[in-house]
């Protein structure tokens, strides 16, 4: 046989045996990131601006500082430093997408907004939808003070009262951080918020690295975020102070007089390492050890830092990391450039690591505090992500503004140095390994050992081509992943296109704007992508309906030499299928089918279109391109086959086992062998119009569609019927086979055969399928009785009939598993045009030039584009793929955003505009309808125009159609609440809230209260029915 197995080799060797089983026990592997900082939208950026030694910190003109309230008096003070750390975009936010009213975004802190998007981001980063992992995904973070609630909501009291101060609280409260990003997320594990000052973020790591190794979550996010608005804002210098007097932090420096503010957000998504090495993850680095604990009340103060603590924690890191000292080549500092901090910071290095070592100088230090300010309670996770990017790219980022040493801090006999340029990491000793170091004021310090990730190599792929999948919530988003994703191809690229494909099948959420894209590798890719190529670039809109999926079986005829065979190269199921009917086969017919399908150059090759060979033949590639689909997940809800192609169908169902199926098969296939010669021909006539046509030699084998049908007679009768139809110039095909099936020339052999079906064990269809015999679904007497197959054998194929019954469901998609296309044709012939991209061939016909693979991964892709329930995770098995780093959904951010008022704010004026409040006070602004599964269709009564007006007040949308859904459009349950009240004090109608729920479109609640108003008027007595009621009921 000529082909071979083409297996790829297996999981990767070996990986185990270079891990160390410290690692393997307790590391902590960081699979995932995410971040935004002053002067870095992404993770990417950020190592841009790390690597280049840039100074993120901005500074104001005086114009930027009043236009942002600050006060003229104070911009004169001469220790006023007009200095921040900026954070662009904090406004924005994509509502629609994590299923936001503009409302409650508007009312929502940005610091659970954008801890929301990085969230999503960082998961996707490292390659997972939460909504279809299986485990538990814990939430551990910090966030500072809501300012955004003290400086912009708190002036508009009328505004909180409109809404309700509850609704306020969730959306600005520190206790709701982790909660909505668990809820928005769909995040089952533990979720709770880590509050230590500047170090929370640090300690949120530590917390959520113990619960993976206490089996708390299998997945745990873990960051922080801090914004203070507004962001346009210096501050007053202090002698001795936090805060520095000229706006740089000058980190170990002489000069040093304090930190900067800086506004921003992290997070990592961590898993254990054992998990993330067997799972296929890219593990950016590896946590070793970490340690808590708090300085007591041994120092000077309550917020002064300690050295007895802070030597304790990192001591306390590297034992439970279990590496020396020495072999620690980076540490990532607290570094606040303070002129007590700095000192206090390095004599603790210094403690603990000289009782490793003696040697001055083989440790670099640096503070990312010097490049975009302190970062409050998420100034830990920042510290931390800069050492994983360093670690990725052995790479140490210069520390900024450090010329001379401080003078309390002795550097020529230290392990450490202050690195100040872009170095290249080296580690002799041992895998590269740094400290990051977090103290918060109060007295909690945080201390967390990384070392390099292990050396993973990534299997080679037994696949040619690879399915591309992308999805998007709009169809702007869906045009920008696409654009991100082509400029991302056009890198320097060493990952495998088998590992981007894989990713982007199961580790990103499905929505219903939706792409594919076969490719062979990055640049193919690009090109394809960049040009639409409308053959190959397929797009669709998706209404999130799981589609039912009903398989096409074709007949004989559709055979061809090597059908299927890069199936079988490639396909592991296809090819145990296939073997699987090999190894039945031969003991009854002594034949090697195989070689029947697959020959060499020296056999013979026309065997395959005598009957003998063609039926099994074509069983067997139908029997394993379904178990092929079936391993990917999609299951028929509904079967045809096309003469041979019922007996796959029947099998399929559960009627005939697989190896009485192919006994039945080869017995037809001799039998039909024994019969003299015939033809067929397949005829663009309807089959009132072959009737002039049949006679005693010519029968009408098939009806396939309005104008298509099968004749099937002798050579002679046949070669006779073509001269006819040359005269009359009607097109038609000779099929392929050398029998007159379907035609009085089988009776001959119809005993024997009902003889063969009686020794079968028939069972009831488990999965509907059509009969050809009556072109309806069949029955469980038919499916069971001997004398129905009979039938089958000698009837004409009713296929037109089965065709139209099936297209009765609108939504089911039709799927030929078989070799070509033929009856995907004659499917399309009878559907409505809309319908076409629901019927799919799935193999290539013999005369076509693209191969296998690339036709079942392309008729995979329409499926997925249809809505069909796939299980894309399996494509690659048994391969180990890999989720790897690819571009993040292109949020589509609008402003939310409250400004505060233009006079001051203070609590008197709140009390008295609370007093003030109207009860239902106009919204300070509307949005723009969002992008939609419904089409906007107005109010057309007078109830649904007042319900749209409710729901655009409560909702601050506007244009709000009457079939657009409540909770897509961001509405919850204390919002559904409102709606209830001011529909009973609108139209005088009680109803439950149950009733937003059920309802959920205006059109669906404008039915419920017409019935409840009907109800009303009917329970009053008949003397209070006059006109005046009723129009008053109803107006």
């Amino acid at each position: 046989m000529s082909c071979n197995d083409g297996s790829a080799s297996t999981a990767e060797e070996g990986v185990y045996e270079l891990v160390d089983p410290a690692i393997l026990e307790h590391g902590i592997a960081i699979v995932g990131m995410a971040c935004r900082t002053p002067g870095a939208q992404n993770i990417d950026q950020f190592w841009q601006l790390l690597r280049e030694g840039s100074h993120a910190i901005r500074f104001f003109s005086d114009e930027e500082l009043l236009a942002a309230g600050e006060k003229q008096e104070l911009l004169q003070n001469p220790r006023y430093v007009r200095a921040n750390g900026v954070l662009e975009g904090v406004e924005l936010f994509d509502a629609a997408f994590f299923g936001y009213s503009p409302k409650e975004a508007a009312i929502t802190d940005p610091q659970h907004r954008l801890f929301l998007e990085c969230a999503y981001e960082a998961l996707e980063h490292a390659g997972y939808d939460s909504e279809r992992y299986n485990g538990l995904i814990g939430v551990y973070a910090s966030t500072s003070i809501s300012s955004y609630l003290i400086t912009h909501l708190l002036p508009h009291q009328e505004k909180l009262a409109q809404t309700g101060y509850f609704s306020v609280l969730q959306g600005n409260d520190k206790d709701y951080l982790t909660t909505r990003v668990s809820y928005k997320l769909n995040l089952r594990g533990p979720s709770y918020l880590i509050q230590s000052a500047c170090s929370s973020s640090l300690v949120a790591v530590h917390v959520a690295s113990q619960a993976l190794l206490d089996h708390e979550c299998d997945i745990a996010l873990a960051g922080g975020i801090s914004i203070q608005v507004p962001q346009e804002q210096g501050y007053l210098y202090q002698e001795e102070g936090v805060l520095s007097a000229d706006g740089y932090c000058r980190a170990f420096d002489a000069k040093a007089t304090g930190t900067v503010k800086g506004n921003g957000v992290g997070v990592v998504v961590l898993k254990r390492a054992s998990d993330a090495l067997q799972d296929g993850d890219i593990i950016h680095a590896i946590i070793r050890g970490s340690a808590v604990n708090n300085d007591g009340a041994f120092k000077v103060g309550f917020t002064a830092p300690s050295v007895e603590g802070q030597a304790a924690v990192i001591a306390s890191a590297l034992a439970v990391a279990e590496v020396d000292a020495d072999t620690v080549t980076y540490m990532e500092t607290h570094g606040t450039g303070t002129a007590i901090g700095d000192p206090i910071e390095i004599e603790a290095l210094n403690r603990v690591y000289r009782e490793y070592s003696e040697e001055k100088g083989i440790c670099a230090i640096g503070s990312v505090k010097s490049n975009i300010g302190h970062l409050d309670t998420a100034s830990g996770i920042i510290g931390l992500l800069k050492v994983v990017l360093s670690l990725k790219h052995r790479q140490i980022p210069p520390s900024l503004h450090f010329e001379h040493p401080n003078p309390q801090i002795d550097f020529e006999n230290s392990p450490f140095y202050v690195n100040t340029s872009l170095a290249d990491w080296k580690s002799p000793k041992a895998p590269r390994r740094a400290g990051v170091s977090s103290f918060g004021i109060g007295g909690t310090n945080a201390h967390i050992l990384l070392e390099e990730a292990p050396p993973v190599a990534s299997q080679r792929s037994s696949l040619p081509y690879h399915l591309l999948v992308f999805s998007a919530r709009t169809a702007t988003a869906l045009e920008k992943t696409t654009e991100q994703f082509i400029a991302w191809c056009q890198q320097p690229q060493e990952l495998p296109i088998a590992d981007m494909a894989y990713t982007l099948q199961v580790g990103r959420r499905e929505f219903s704007y939706r792409r594919v894209l076969v490719a062979s590798d990055p640049l193919d890719a690009a090109q394809a992508l960049a040009k639409r190529e409308p053959s190959r670039v397929l797009t669709m809109y998706q209404d999130g309906r799981k589609r039912p999926i009903a398989f096409l079986y074709p007949g004989s005829g559709s055979q061809y030499l090597h059908m299927g065979a890069d199936l079988y190269r490639t396909l592991p199921v296809f090819r145990d299928a296939m073997n699987q009917c090999v190894d039945i086969l031969k003991p009854l017919s002594g034949i090697d089918f195989l070689s029947i399908v697959y020959p060499s150059p020296e056999q013979q090759a026309s065997q395959l279109q005598q009957t003998l060979y063609s039926l099994p033949a074509l069983f067997m590639v139908e029997y394993a391109l379904t178990q092929t689909w079936l391993s990917w997940g999609i299951a028929p809800s509904a079967l045809i086959g096309h003469s041979l192609g019922e007996y796959v169908a029947a099998c399929v169902s559960g009627v005939f086992s697989l190896e009485e199926a192919l006994r039945l098969v080869w017995l037809r296939a001799q039998l039909l062998d024994r019969l003299p010669g015939g033809e067929m021909l397949s005829v663009s006539l309807s089959a009132e119009e072959v009737a002039e046509f049949l006679d005693m030699h010519v029968s009408l084998a098939a009806i396939n569609g309005p104008s298509s049908c099968v004749l099937s007679g002798t050579r002679e009768a046949i070669a006779q019927l073509v001269a006819l139809l040359d005269e009359e110039e009607v097109d038609y095909l000779r099929i392929p086979v050398d029998v007159a099936g379907h035609s009085p020339h089988v009776e001959e052999i119809l005993d024997a055969f009902r003889d063969g079906v009686k020794q079968c064990e028939l069972h009831a269809p488990q999965v509907p399928f059509i009969s050809n015999v009556t072109g309806t679904w069949i029955t469980e007497e038919e499916a069971t009785d001997p004398e129905y197959w009979v039938r089958h054998l000698r009837h004409t194929v009713q296929f037109s009939a089965g065709i139209r019954e099936l297209l009765k469901d609108p939504f089911l998609l039709l799927l030929e598993v078989g070799p070509g296309n033929t009856l995907s044709i004659h499917a399309k012939l009878q559907a409505a045009p809309e319908r076409f991209a629901a019927i799919i061939p799935s193999m290539r016909h013999g005369l076509e030039k693209q191969t296998d693979v690339y036709m079942l991964l392309q008729a995979l892709g329409k499926l997925w584009l249809a809505g069909a329930a796939i299980d894309l995770a399996q494509v690659y098995h048994p391969e180990k793929r890999r989720r790897v780093p690819l571009p993040t959904y292109p949020f589509e951010r609008q402003r939310y955003w409250i400004d505060p008022p233009e006079r001051g704010f203070s609590p008197a004026l709140a009390s008295q505009q609370s007093n003030e409040v109207q009860e239902y006070a106009a919204p300070l602004t509307t949005y723009e309808r969002p992008a939609l599964t419904s089409l906007y269709k107005p109010p057309s009564n007078e109830i649904e125009q007042n319900i749209c007006d409710i729901w655009q007040h409560l909702l601050e949308v506007k244009q709000i159609g009457i079939h657009d859904n409540f909770f897509e459009l961001g509405g919850n349950s204390l919002l559904a609440t409102q709606v209830v009240t001011r529909l009973r004090e609108l139209f005088s109608v009680e109803l439950p809230l149950r009733s937003v729920f059920e309802t959920l479109t205006i059109a669906k609640l404008a039915e419920l209260v017409e019935e409840k108003m009907i109800e009303s008027l009917e329970s009053l007595p008949e003397d209070d029915l006059s006109e005046e009621t009723i129009q008053g009921l109803f107006s």
